[in-house]
């Protein structure tokens, strides 16, 4: 085995690596996200309605604002209990977040910062290629 064939199977490894790392990562930290999107929409559309000069129109719409914000009252409740154990952070969660920084830092050790980039712009388009894919699907 040449050099050249040493280092492509060592990238498909990080890449693998950094791939099944980084999706059990984000496992934790998706929600988190999604929370802060959720609420932000939740005050957008209760100030919609406050400012409304049209409320008989909206008063069907004040159930499903309450039920939004239950689901996000809800989602919140199931993040902090998958990431803190006992008010601690989960074990897990620490492990991968360590696991992810040097699966990043072996990459660029073997394949150099451009190759870090390049691979986290690989995960990025791979996760909204399921995104869209999934929502066509859904049709």
């Amino acid at each position: 085995m040449d050099k050249r064939d040493l280092k492509n199977l060592k990238k498909r490894y990080l890449v693998w690596l950094y791939k099944n790392t980084k999706e059990a990562f984000d496992r934790y930290e998706r929600k988190f996200t999604q929370l802060d999107i959720d609420k932000f929409m939740l005050a957008e559309m209760e100030k919609e309605v406050e400012s409304s000069f049209m409320p008989a129109e909206l008063e069907g719409v004040a159930k499903f604002i309450e039920d939004f914000r239950n689901y996000i009252e809800e989602k919140e409740k199931s993040c902090l209990e998958l990431k803190y154990q006992d008010k601690k952070i989960n074990p897990e969660f620490l492990f991968l977040d360590m696991k992810l920084r040097a699966v990043e830092k072996a990459i660029q050790s073997e394949l150099g910062s451009k190759a870090l980039d390049e691979i986290k712009e690989l995960y990025q388009q791979e996760m909204l290629k399921r995104i869209m894919t999934e929502r066509e699907e859904k049709r």
